[in-house]
């Protein structure tokens, strides 16, 4: 089954239940997940869904942190439009699993002691075994550290 029916699906018995958040939530994600396959003109592999959700889910942290503290409507809607799209989201790598990926690419390319001027070569060959598995700014500071 596709992200697409899925999501139709969810989407279905949110609106049964009376839940307007989750609703709108799937509504905004079904929308984006079907103008992405307009686009493309032809269905989306499942790792073009999970960078769709993924692209959803950076939007919405970055409204959260742009939004005064003040605003606590706008913080609530956010932190709970981040909980339903988590749901559709592939489960993210930590530190500890990006370090076994990086230690594995170092011994790749017969690196021993990585210097910041290794770190181009690095990431070229690092970002393309953890794309859409962890998140790109922890995996930055996580090869920065181990400088």
């Amino acid at each position: 089954m596709s992200k697409i029916d899925e999501v139709r699906s969810a989407m279905v018995a949110a609106m049964k239940a009376g839940d307007k958040e989750t609703k709108e939530t799937l509504s905004l994600l079904l929308s984006a997940l079907k103008n992405k396959a307009i686009d493309k003109r032809a269905d989306l592999t499942p790792e073009e869904e999970i960078q769709v959700v993924l692209k959803e889910i950076k939007q919405t942290k970055e409204t959260l942190e742009l939004t005064p503290a003040d605003r606590t409507d706008i913080i609530e809607e956010c932190n709970a439009r981040i909980a339903v799209l988590e749901q559709y989201a592939p489960k993210m790598m930590d530190e500890a699993e990006i370090q076994e990926v990086i230690s594995s690419v170092l011994a790749e390319l017969g690196i021993e002691a990585p210097t910041p001027k290794d770190k181009g070569r690095i990431m070229k060959v690092l970002m393309p075994k953890v794309k859409g598995k962890a998140d790109g700014k922890l995996v930055n500071e996580v090869l920065t550290k181990m400088f």
